[in-house]
């Protein structure tokens, strides 16, 4: 079954075509396409590839043998008022974290220190149960490469309301235009937004899309945004970042194109 999707109003940056969408309902192996989720950290071109995302078969979360089952298709706000709802520690940081499980475990999304695979136990492929001991991850990075359709977690007691103020405060200087998020990862002993506001690139605007005043590295739409202009942004920022630091930015977004790179 194929669902019609217009990616300019779907994904967080309001950039893509209308495509058609695959939707997977059963667990079974998907070869040659992209699976997309929320596409809050997606930049899509207007030549993507095959693309599908899970049904509504995969939201669902539930406790079941003293772990916590999450389809991987299941919203942040969703697992975040269920951990609110039964008491549950160290899924706080999730306030106000845009996405699905699916997204948030292949790129190991977090807010700092806290990050997703930190309590995360095993994922479910169409080839079975993978622990988190046989998956690789880092900052912002898995190498997750086959379809999550599942994941399981740690159980703790004890919703920190502390917690979720502090992380709730911490996102308050994130813009309100459509992006994608972070525009780049943080380089080891280095922050990205530091790194472009020094370049001068903190509001720099090209066409209809810029680094966000309020936050340089949040690449935002400011209406009508096209591809190219985000495309040429992204080089612009990473020619001047390393120009001025030597230091050579990597992106947190993805490109989503058939020609990818």
């Amino acid at each position: 079954m194929f669902k019609k999707i217009n990616l300019a109003t779907y994904s967080s940056l309001k950039i893509g075509p209308i495509v058609d969408v695959f939707i997977i309902n059963e667990i079974e192996k998907i070869e040659n396409t992209y699976i997309i989720g929320g596409c809050n950290n997606l930049l899509f071109s207007n030549n993507p590839p095959p693309l599908a995302m899970l049904g509504c078969e995969f939201d669902f979360i539930h406790i079941k043998d003293g772990r916590l089952h999450v389809g991987a298709a299941t919203p942040s706000g969703k697992i975040l008022s269920f951990a609110k709802k039964n008491n549950l520690a160290d899924f706080e940081w999730m306030q106000k974290l845009p996405g699905t499980l699916g997204g948030m475990l292949k790129m190991n999304a977090g807010l700092k220190k806290w990050e997703i695979c930190n309590t995360l136990l095993a994922i479910k492929t169409a080839n079975g149960w993978v622990k988190k001991e046989d998956i690789a991850y880092a900052y912002r990075y898995t190498n997750i490469a086959e379809t999550v359709f599942e994941a399981t977690f740690a159980i703790k007691e004890g919703f920190d309301y502390d917690a979720l103020a502090l992380f709730k405060k911490m996102r308050e200087n994130q813009p309100q235009q459509p992006s994608a998020g972070s525009c780049f990862k943080n380089p080891p002993n280095a922050f990205a937004a530091k790194l472009l506001q020094d370049a001068q690139l903190k509001g720099y605007r090209l066409g209809n899309m810029a680094f966000s005043e309020k936050h340089a590295n949040f690449l935002v739409n400011l209406g009508g945004g096209s591809y190219e202009e985000a495309r040429k942004i992204i080089d612009i920022a990473k020619e001047r970042v390393f120009a001025q630091s030597g230091i050579k930015l990597e992106l947190e977004i993805r490109i989503i194109d058939t020609i990818s790179d």
